[in-house]
C-alpha cells in the first residue's frame, strides 16, 4: 500500500511539472491577466469565423419576444472568479438600429447598436460592484477585440442590479473609439428633467464648451420621441362606482340581484345569468415622432405642449386578461363552468329512482353529498320560480328570433321556452348540485300542476304550434300540456255560455281541412260564421266558390273540422309498438284515420244537408274526382259531367261505408279526438315520476343548446373567424350529445367524460366570443381595428386551445391606428374622475385628455463631419453611428426613458483616441 501511494504522489508531481512547463510554452503570456485576454480573444475569433448562420446551426438561443435576436455564450475564469461572455446577434440586418416600431433589446435601444457582447460575473447579482474591477474587465475585452479586429461593442453590468446600469466600449475600426454609460435615477428625479426642455439641456451639457445658460445656445440636435399612454383599467371605474353604490344602499338581502348595473356587459345576452370579466383590461397607445432637427430648448418646450395628433405614427397595444392567456388561477364563472357541474349532477343521478330521493337527508345518498350539496334559501327559490312562471313573456314565437340554423340539431328545448329557462336557472341555482336541482324541479312541477288545476295558461309555452318532435321529451310534454290547458279553458268557456251559438273562441278548436282556406276556395262572410243557420245547415265556415252541390244546385259550404290529434314522441312510439304487437297496422293507426275521416264527413253533412258522397269527394279529395273533358267547362252544363276514380267507385269502398254511417254533426257537437283532461293528467304523472337520469340527460342537452343560443345572440360585428367557430360549436355539441339525445344513458361512464370534454370546447368558444363582443363595442366606429386585433389573437389562440397557455408577449401585438381611427382611440382616454385623479401625478407634458404618458422615450443625437480617411469600413456592423451622408459621424447620442417616478439615461460618446 505504501509503495502504491508513493507511486501515486510521484505521478501527481510529474503532472504538475508538465502543467507548469506547458504554462510557459508561450513566453508572451507572462501573467493570468494576459491569459484571460487570450481566452477572450480565442472565443471571439471562433464566433467571428463561424458567422451568424453557423452559430444558429450550432445551437444559438433565440430570445423569444425578440424574434430576430439570438445569443451564444461562453464561460471564462479569471482571478478565482467565473465570468460569462454572451454574444448577441441578428440574422437579418435590415432596418435602423433604433426603430420605434420594432422590438429591440434594451442595450440596442439604449445605445443604438445592433450586435453586441456582454461579459458579466456568474454571481447572484450578475453585476460588478467594484468600479476598478469593471474597468479592468472592460479593458481586457477591448484589447482582445482589438487583437482579433472585432468591431463589436462590449458591455459590463455595474452597480446595483435594479439600476440595470452598464459601461461599455467599442473599437470603431479607425482612430475613433466609442464609449457607453447608462444608469437609472429611481428616486427624486429633478423637476427640470421631467420636461423636454430640461432633457434637451442635459444632452447639450455633455458636449457644450461652456456651462453658462444653455438655453441661449443653438445646437443642431437630431430628436425623435416615443410616448406610451395607457387607458385606465376597464374594471376600475366599476369598482369605484360599485363601492359608492354599496354605501348608499340600505343593506339587507332583498332577494334580488345585488349586482350593480354598471358592468361592461350589461347589454350582452349572457348578462342575465352572469357577469363576465372584461377580457380587454386596458389599451396602450404608442405615439411616435419621426426624426427632426431641434436647435434650441424653446423648441423643446413647444413640443411638450404640442398635440399628440402631431405624432407621425400611432399604434395600439391591447392588454388581455390573464384568463384569456391561460395564466388565470381562479375559477372562471360562465356557462362552461356551470355545465360541468350539471354533468356532475347527471353522473350522480344514474342509480336513483325518483328526484325526491335527493331531497330527503335520510335518503340522499352519501355523507359527502349531504355535506357538500348546498340548497339555496327559500327566498332564492321563490325568486327563481317567480321569474320562470310569473314574469315570463305572454307570447312565445314558435320559431324564435335569432336562433342559429343548426340549433335544431341539438335535441333540447328552444331558448325562449319554459324548460330551457328552467335548465338555465338550474345552472345558477345554488352550486348546481343534484340536491339543489331536485328541490327546484319538485317546486317547478308544483307550479305546473297549479296552472293545470286552475286552468291558467302555461307560461313561456306556445299553444298554436304543432308538437316539435325534434325537441326533448319534457319540452314536448309541456307543449302538449299547454294545449290541453287551452282546450280545457275553451270547454269551460263553451259550457258557461248559455246561448245556442258557440262563441268565437270555441271556433278556434276547428280548422279547414285539405288546405281549402289557404288555396282561396272558401269565401268567408264578414260576420262571425255560425254553427246553426236558419234551416238545416250547421257548422259552415263559408262558401266554396268554385263548387256547387251536384243534386240541389246549391253553393257548397266548407265545414269547420276538428284538428287532428296531437301526439308527443313517446305516444308515436307507443303506436308503433302496438302495431308491432298486433301485427296489423290498420287495427290501430287505421282506426285513427277512420275516426278523423268520419268526423270530417259528419261536419260536411251538417254544413251541406243536401250533399251526396260525390260532393264530399270533390271537396275533400279532388284527385278522386275525374271531370269529363269532352263536355266542355263544367260551368256550361248542369249537373257537371264527371265520375269517381276507380279507387272510390270500386265495390265495398270503405269511404262510402263510412259516409253512409256518419251522422250529420258539426265539429262543435262531435266527441273530441283528444280528451284534454285525461292527457293532461298523464303528462303530469310523467313529469312527477320521471327517472332522475332521464331528466338530467334532457337538462344537459337543453342547457348546452340554450347556452349556445344565448351566446349566439351576441353582437360581435360579424367577425368571420368567430362566426365559423360558433357554427363548428353547434355541430360539435350535437355530435357529442347524441348518446344523451336518445334519452338512454349507458352505464359506461365514458359518455360522461366525453361530455365533460365538450365543456372545454365550449369554454374556449365562450372566451373568444366574450373578447369579440368587448372589442366590437370598444371599436364600434373603427371596425377594422377590432377585426385586426381579434384575428391576431385568434390566430395565436386557436392552435393552442386545450393545450398550453399563451405567453404574454405573444398576444401583445401592436396595431397601427390610421388617421380616421385616431378620434376613436382618443375617446378611450376618458377624463379621470375625481376618485381617480388623486392617483395621477401630472408631472410630465404631452397630456392626452388629462392622461400623462406612462412612458416617454427620447433619442438625442449630434453629428459632425470628419475627414474621409476616418470612415469606418463597410459591413462593420457597428450600429447606426455612421450617417447615410458621407463623412458624417454621430459623436454624441443619448437615450432617455422616463416615467413619472424614474429616469433612465444612456449616453454614448465617440472620441478620437
Amino acid at each position: 500500500m505504501a509503495s502504491s501511494s508513493k507511486k501515486k504522489h510521484e505521478k501527481e508531481d510529474d503532472i504538475e511539472e508538465e502543467e507548469e512547463f506547458e504554462h510557459f510554452d508561450d513566453f508572451t503570456l507572462a501573467s493570468s491577466w494576459e491569459r484571460f485576454i487570450s481566452e477572450i480573444e480565442a472565443v471571439c475569433r471562433q464566433w467571428l469565423s463561424s458567422g451568424p448562420k453557423n452559430l444558429l446551426e450550432k445551437g444559438a438561443v433565440s430570445l423569444g419576444e425578440l424574434k430576430n435576436l439570438y445569443k451564444v455564450k461562453s464561460e471564462l475564469k479569471y482571478a478565482m472568479k467565473n465570468y460569462c461572455m454572451e454574444y448577441y446577434f441578428e440574422i437579418s440586418n435590415a432596418g435602423k438600429a433604433v426603430d420605434w416600431s420594432s422590438s429591440l433589446h434594451e442595450l440596442q435601444l439604449s445605445f443604438g447598436v445592433k450586435e453586441f457582447m456582454v461579459i458579466a460575473p456568474q454571481s447572484a447579482s450578475g453585476v460588478i460592484l467594484d468600479s476598478p474591477e469593471a474597468s479592468k474587465l472592460l479593458s481586457a475585452v477591448a484589447i482582445a477585440f482589438s487583437n482579433c479586429s472585432s468591431l463589436w461593442p462590449a458591455f459590463v453590468p455595474v452597480h446595483d442590479p435594479s439600476r440595470k446600469a452598464y459601461i461599455g466600449i467599442q473599437n470603431m475600426g479607425t482612430v475613433f473609439t466609442r464609449r457607453f454609460e447608462g444608469d437609472l435615477i429611481s428616486t427624486q428625479v429633478p423637476v427640470k428633467l421631467m420636461h423636454l426642455e430640461g432633457l434637451y439641456e442635459l444632452f447639450v451639457s455633455k458636449f457644450a464648451f461652456s456651462s453658462s445658460d444653455l438655453s441661449t445656445h443653438f445646437f443642431k440636435v437630431h430628436f425623435t420621441m416615443k410616448l406610451t399612454y395607457k387607458t385606465l383599467p376597464y374594471d376600475e371605474d366599476n369598482e369605484v362606482l360599485n363601492s359608492e353604490s354599496e354605501i348608499t344602499e340600505s343593506g339587507g338581502d332583498n332577494g334580488g340581484d345585488n349586482r350593480n348595473k354598471l358592468q361592461w356587459d350589461d347589454d350582452c345576452p349572457w348578462s342575465e345569468w352572469y357577469t363576465a370579466e372584461d377580457p380587454v383590461k386596458a389599451f396602450e397607445l404608442v405615439a411616435m415622432w419621426g426624426e427632426k432637427m431641434v436647435e434650441s430648448s424653446m423648441e423643446m418646450a413647444e413640443l411638450e405642449n404640442a398635440s399628440i395628433h402631431d405624432a407621425q405614427n400611432w399604434f395600439i397595444v391591447p392588454e388581455f386578461s390573464s384568463y384569456l392567456t391561460g395564466d388565470y388561477t381562479g375559477n372562471m364563472v360562465g356557462f362552461a363552468s356551470q355545465l360541468r357541474l350539471l354533468i356532475d349532477a347527471l353522473a350522480m343521478s344514474l342509480d336513483v329512482k325518483f328526484m325526491e330521493d335527493f331531497v330527503s337527508v335520510e335518503t340522499s345518498g352519501s355523507d359527502k353529498l349531504r355535506s357538500s350539496a348546498v340548497i339555496p334559501p327559500p327566498t332564492v327559490l321563490d325568486r327563481v320560480l317567480k321569474d320562470l312562471c310569473h314574469d315570463g313573456p305572454e307570447l312565445i314565437s314558435p320559431e324564435g328570433e335569432g336562433r342559429h340554423k343548426s340549433s335544431r340539431l341539438i335535441k333540447g328545448a328552444p331558448l325562449e321556452t319554459l324548460f330551457a329557462q328552467f335548465c338555465l336557472h338550474s345552472l345558477w341555482f345554488g352550486d348546481c348540485n343534484i340536491r339543489a336541482i331536485s328541490v327546484l324541479w319538485i317546486e317547478f312541477i308544483r307550479e305546473i300542476r297549479w296552472c293545470w288545476e286552475e286552468s291558467q295558461p302555461l307560461p313561456r309555452m306556445p299553444t298554436k304550434a304543432a308538437i316539435d318532435l325534434s325537441t326533448c321529451l319534457v319540452h314536448q310534454k309541456l307543449q302538449m300540456l299547454a294545449i290541453c290547458i287551452e282546450k280545457k279553458r275553451q270547454q269551460d268557456s263553451t259550457s258557461d255560455n248559455s246561448s245556442d251559438t258557440p262563441s268565437v273562441e270555441a271556433n278556434e278548436d276547428f280548422s279547414y281541412p285539405s288546405g281549402a282556406k289557404e288555396e282561396g276556395l272558401v269565401k268567408e262572410s264578414d260576420s262571425t260564421p255560425t254553427f246553426m243557420t236558419s234551416g238545416k245547415r250547421r257548422g259552415s265556415a263559408g262558401v266554396v266558390e268554385s263548387l256547387m252541390l251536384l243534386k240541389s244546385h246549391d253553393n257548397m259550404h266548407a265545414p269547420f273540422t276538428q284538428d287532428p290529434p296531437i301526439m308527443t314522441e313517446d305516444m308515436h312510439e307507443e303506436r308503433l309498438h302496438a302495431v308491432e304487437v298486433l301485427g296489423n297496422s290498420f287495427s290501430f293507426s287505421g282506426q285513427l284515420e277512420k275516426d278523423i275521416l268520419s268526423s270530417d264527413m259528419s261536419a260536411f253533412k251538417a254544413a251541406n244537408p243536401d250533399a251526396v258522397f260525390e260532393d264530399f269527394i270533390r271537396w275533400h279529395s279532388p284527385k278522386d274526382w275525374e271531370d269529363d273533358k269532352s263536355c266542355g267547362p263544367s260551368g256550361d252544363k248542369w249537373p257537371p259531367q264527371g265520375k269517381l276514380s276507380d279507387r272510390m267507385s270500386e265495390s265495398g269502398n270503405s269511404w262510402r261505408k263510412i259516409w253512409n254511417d256518419a251522422p250529420p254533426l258539426p265539429a262543435s257537437e262531435q266527441k273530441p279526438f283528444m280528451d284534454p283532461t285525461r292527457e293532461g293528467e298523464k303528462i303530469l304523472h310523467y313529469l312527477e315520476t320521471v327517472r332522475p337520469h332521464q331528466l338530467l340527460e334532457q337538462m344537459v342537452c337543453t342547457a348546452f343548446r340554450a347556452a349556445a343560443d344565448t351566446l349566439n345572440q351576441t353582437s360581435f360585428g360579424g367577425l368571420k373567424n368567430m362566426t365559423i367557430k360558433i357554427d363548428q360549436l353547434y355541430f360539435t355539441i350535437a355530435s357529442a350529445l347524441k348518446p344523451l339525445q336518445a334519452n338512454k344513458l349507458p352505464g359506461d361512464m365514458e359518455i360522461i367524460q366525453d361530455v365533460k370534454r365538450l365543456c372545454v370546447v365550449f369554454e374556449h368558444v365562450e372566451k373568444l366570443l366574450t373578447l369579440a363582443a368587448s372589442l366590437h363595442r370598444k371599436f364600434l366606429n373603427a371596425p377594422r381595428l377590432s377585426q385586426t386585433i381579434f384575428n391576431e389573437f385568434y390566430n395565436l389562440y386557436a392552435p393552442k386551445m386545450g393545450k398550453v397557455g399563451l405567453v404574454s408577449h405573444e398576444v401583445r401585438k401592436k396595431q397601427e391606428v390610421r388617421g380616421n381611427e385616431r378620434d376613436v382611440v382618443t375617446g378611450m382616454f376618458v377624463q379621470p374622475s375625481a376618485n381617480q385623479s388623486w392617483r395621477k401625478v401630472l408631472s410630465m407634458g404631452n397630456l392626452l385628455n388629462g392622461h400623462e404618458p406612462m412612458l416617454r422615450e427620447i433619442v438625442f443625437s449630434l453629428r459632425d463631419r470628419v475627414d474621409s480617411s476616418y470612415y469606418a469600413p463597410r459591413g462593420s456592423g457597428s450600429g447606426n453611428q455612421w450617417s447615410h451622408q458621407q463623412g458624417e459621424i454621430e459623436t454624441h447620442r443619448m437615450y432617455i426613458c422616463g416615467t413619472s417616478n424614474d429616469l433612465r439615461v444612456a449616453l454614448s460618446v465617440t472620441s478620437c483616441d
